[in-house]
């Protein structure tokens, strides 16, 4: 079954650039856009990620939000044809504030899914306050209701096939539960993979600061060590032709490498393509 995905823009952040790649320009501030993900194509329509709750959320951060009327996601999903009450599962990478604020206008019937362990990461009080108060407590209702939530265990079973097509499995950085969402196309493997990357560029294309050849740069937002980080970063240039981040654009990927970054839909057109490296070049 050959899937698409549709990016859902759901507004900006301003935030300390370091955050995002770690040691990067500490204390200048970058805007950077935050995404969701529709997938269409198969028995339903999935979404992945609902963004921030709103804009004044994010100053519990020392962040500022920029999402406007267009950005809201009943309004993203319109874009496509697709009502609130048609997505069968909200899918999480993470349940970060700018990545699960918007469950609560679901309905009870559609089910959220997260990989039980970063519920449980949620509130443990690390990475707090990512965690916002009212979009944990909203789950804990989903929990209480038949149907509302679904567990994976990710870390135990493996990769799980969700529909033919899709599948998901534990991605081993950012958070302790993060996920990451494999999606076949046409022209083959995307996956979305939340915040494992946050800049193409300065983590993979010329990693800020990294002297030693193909090594990643991480975030310098985790909760995970160095060395789990920058793994689940070149896993993922090893098993994906495209990768989804929340906060780029998506890449094209071969060989390992960044190859080319993709607009607002994948499968879709390459509006930038990059050289290849030659590693054993003189």
């Amino acid at each position: 079954m050959a899937l698409e995905i549709k990016i859902l823009d759901y507004g900006d952040i301003e935030l300390e650039s370091s955050f995002l790649v770690l040691g990067r320009d500490c204390g200048r501030t970058r805007r950077v856009p935050t995404y969701g993900f529709l997938v269409l194509g198969g028995p339903w329509p999935i979404v992945v990620d609902t963004g921030y709750r709103h804009n004044q959320i994010m100053e519990s951060l020392g962040m500022r939000g920029l999402q406007f009327h267009e950005n809201m996601i009943e309004n993203q999903l319109a874009k496509y044809g697709v009502r609130m009450g048609d997505v069968r599962y909200v899918l999480h990478t993470h349940l970060h504030i700018d990545h699960a604020g918007k469950d609560e206008l679901f309905p009870m019937n559609t089910t959220v899914l997260v990989n039980r362990r970063e519920l449980e990461y949620s509130v443990s009080g690390l990475m707090h306050p990512q965690y916002p108060a009212p979009d944990i407590k909203h789950l804990i209702d989903r929990l209480h209701t038949r149907d509302a939530l679904r567990f994976e265990d990710l870390e135990l079973s493996g990769m799980i096939e969700l529909f033919p097509g899709c599948y998901i499995e534990a991605a081993g950085a950012h958070t302790e539960g993060s996920m990451n969402v494999h999606v076949d196309t046409v022209e083959g493997r995307a996956i979305i993979c939340g915040d494992v990357i946050y800049d193409f560029n300065d983590q993979i294309v010329t990693p800020f600061h990294e002297l030693h050849a193909n090594e990643p740069r991480t975030t310098g937002n985790h909760g995970v060590s160095k060395r789990e980080e920058k793994a689940a970063i070149k896993k993922l240039l090893t098993v994906g032709k495209f990768l989804l981040p929340v906060h780029d654009k998506p890449a094209k990927i071969a060989h390992g490498q960044v190859v080319g970054r993709m607009d607002m839909a994948v499968p879709g057109p390459v509006v930038q393509s990059l050289p290849a490296r030659n590693w054993f070049a003189a």
